[in-house]
């Protein structure tokens, strides 16, 4: 039975997997348990250090401490729409929330927002801004046929989709006391591993900016934006692609058609949506510290999808540390990569890291 579950996993993940638009009624997640899963906390979600709570924007800022500055300049290719005291911000596929009411006083609602959505929390850092659901499964993919609505629950948990997805939510205090609420999105797919189709791994699924945009929407709505608002202001404001390969002095960069003040943030939502550990930033210099776990794949077996994705055994995903710089001059900025001393990272690095942000913040 269990062979025949995971069969029927599969190819509901091959049926359901190409549709990423979303509506309201589309998003259904259900959590692994009633208590979050006692799990190997893998490298890259390892937390940052204590005293960069709610980390000011447009300041110098390490992990030390921050101080105010400059208020963030709004640039060209980033649309606004504002509901009251919540307004929202778009740079490419990226959005976020500008909210008027400071960080401590939305801590506690976002935090039950994500519960009333079927998520369990397992990162709840109120010190640090940073919030984390655990993999959840969302059921509204699952289709709704005869034989399911017949039996309704009763059979419910011998129903996949083969695909589970996380969302980390950061909190940052703005230079005018406001709060900036950024969501980021990763998944992970479960795949036939060989021909005989009788093994499966868990792979990275990309990131879903339309799953990000969803949850910012209730999110306004579960801060007071009615739900008609909250649709207008997630389809406003469509923007061209900022980001494209570089090259200086013959390594791979990033270059963005935005000021450092927008640069620094794209960037910074950009690294909480892939695979990097931010363990310190040095905004006056415009230096993220990062950690990068490159994705592999983890092979089924009977321990079940949290074993089989923070499985120890895993040879080639150990962590390698970096320095991310931006670099901004006029309305264009430059993202490099650096080895920890600060000297330039290898080739090979530096154009695999940059085509992974690259490709998120286009």
């Amino acid at each position: 039975m269990k062979h025949l579950t995971r069969l029927a996993s599969i190819g509901l993940t091959l049926t359901l997997g190409a549709c990423s638009a979303l509506q309201s009624d589309k998003v259904d997640y259900k959590s692994s348990g009633k208590t979050a899963p006692s799990l190997e906390i893998p490298p890259d979600l390892t937390q940052l250090s204590r005293d960069t709570r709610y980390v000011v924007a447009g300041s110098a800022v390490t992990a030390s401490g921050f101080q105010m500055g400059q208020a963030v300049a709004q640039h060209s290719t980033t649309a606004a729409l504002a509901m009251g005291d919540v307004r929202i911000e778009r740079a490419g596929d990226q959005r976020w929330l500008v909210i008027t009411r400071p960080a401590d006083k939305l801590w506690e609602p976002v935090k039950e927002f994500w519960q009333e959505n079927g998520f369990l929390l397992t990162m709840d850092q109120a010190n640090l801004g940073i919030m984390e659901t655990d993999w959840a499964e969302n059921r509204a993919k699952l289709p709704q046929d005869f034989v399911r609505q017949a039996l309704g629950k009763m059979l419910d948990s011998l129903y996949s989709t083969g695909e589970r997805d996380k969302f980390r939510t950061r909190l940052e205090r703005n230079a005018s006391g406001g709060t900036d609420i950024f969501i980021s999105h990763r998944g992970m797919i479960e795949v036939y591993s060989n021909t005989e189709k009788d093994q499966t791994v868990w792979q990275p699924r990309t990131v879903d900016p339309e799953l990000e945009a969803e949850f910012l929407r209730r999110l306004m709505v579960k801060l007071g934006v009615t739900q008609e608002q909250s649709t207008a202001l997630i389809a406003s404001g469509a923007v061209k692609n900022s980001s494209r390969v570089g090259s200086v002095d013959g390594q791979s960069v990033v270059l963005l058609d935005e000021g450092f003040d927008r640069a620094w943030r794209r960037v910074g939502l950009s690294l909480d949506r892939t695979n990097f550990t931010v363990e310190d930033r040095d905004r006056a210099k415009g230096i993220y510290f990062v950690r990068y776990v490159a994705p592999v794949a983890d092979k089924a077996d009977s321990g079940g999808f949290f074993s089989n994705l923070f499985s120890s055994s895993k040879p080639d995903s150990t962590p390698k540390k970096f320095r991310i710089a931006v670099l901004g001059k006029g309305e264009t900025s430059t993202v490099s990569v650096q080895s920890t001393d600060g000297s330039r990272a290898t080739a090979s690095d530096a154009q695999r890291i940059v085509k992974v942000l690259v490709d998120d913040l286009k």
